[in-house]
């Protein structure tokens, strides 16, 4: 159960730092390049994250690293920029709410994982509750809308087939090289819809790094952590205090108004989040081992 707590906690640093990008995003970050927004968050990750693996792929992992890069990385950071442009980002988040759902479906089909009925009760509690955290916002065009829907599945698929592959190598290792090759990939993308990145500010340059080290290396390591311990659905609930923490570091630190129908939503949101770990105690369940708490180990 120990051991549980700390694999969940240890989860939920990714949907929170994620959350927190919001705030560095608006307060720090130049709003008019969104390719090199994309590009300058995965390629000082992945820099990072191979000064501390310190392996390359092997075997399988080439072609593995590659894909995992093109779905987490190249699809996923560029359909979030793209819906970020065309929609409203209260509605961009209900949309991204039903991730839960489509993690615990990708999961059965890709990793066979069964969802429990818990998850799935605490996914539908959290999804009602997001919309009040984020408020109900209309507008938006069809592009945007198939950007944030594509981005919400085609996440799923790659955190599937993550979960699918884990236990294999260390949750570092895989998480560098994925970054790797899809920070390269955006650095392409990057020169080639945008040209050469400009020269920036001190305060953008600190924000790119907290963004690329907190909310990118650290996050997706903790998050493929979950995912190689976790359940999918308990994970994918998780993910949902990324909006809430979005709302209430808006209110701490950006001066945005919190209303109570916010308040209400994000009790819900906890609510969900708890119904979606709690798991009955089993009499005389064995205790975890050790090489289920190591990132990646054999479980």
């Amino acid at each position: 159960m120990e051991a549980k707590l700390r694999d969940v906690l240890i989860t939920a640093i990714a949907p929170i730092a994620w959350g927190s990008t919001y705030v560095v995003t608006a307060q720090l970050l130049p709003a008019d390049l969104p390719l090199w927004g994309a590009a300058l968050r995965a390629a000082p990750a992945a820099v990072f994250l191979l000064l501390l693996s310190r392996r390359r792929p092997h075997g399988a992992w080439w072609w593995r690293a590659a894909l995992l890069g093109v779905i987490n990385v190249v699809a996923f950071f560029i359909l979030i920029y793209l819906a970020a442009h065309h929609l409203p980002s209260s509605v961009a988040s209900v949309i991204m709410a039903a991730s839960p759902l489509a993690m615990v479906g990708a999961a059965w089909l890709l990793a066979s994982e069964s969802p429990s009925a818990r998850v799935i009760l605490g996914a539908a509690v959290g999804i009602i509750g997001v919309p009040l955290v984020v408020g109900f916002a209309h507008g938006g065009d069809l592009i945007g809308l198939c950007a944030s829907i594509s981005a919400m599945i085609i996440s799923a698929i790659g955190f599937a087939l993550t979960k699918r592959w884990s236990g294999q190598v260390r949750v570092i290792d895989a998480t560098a090289w994925q970054f790797a090759f899809g920070g390269a990939a955006l650095v392409v993308v990057a020169i080639l819809g945008e040209g050469t990145p400009p020269v920036f500010s001190t305060s953008e340059l600190l924000g790119f790094t907290y963004v690329a080290v907190i909310a990118t290396a650290a996050a997706f390591v903790c998050w493929f952590h979950g995912l190689a311990v976790l359940p999918a659905g308990v994970v994918g609930v998780i993910g949902l205090l990324n909006p809430v923490t979005g709302v209430l570091l808006g209110a701490l630190i950006a001066d945005e108004s919190l209303t109570v129908g916010q308040l209400v939503g994000i009790t819900i949101v906890g609510i969900g989040v708890l119904i979606g770990q709690h798991r009955p105690r089993r009499v005389g369940a064995a205790p975890p081992t050790a090489s289920t708490c190591i990132p990646g180990g054999e479980r």
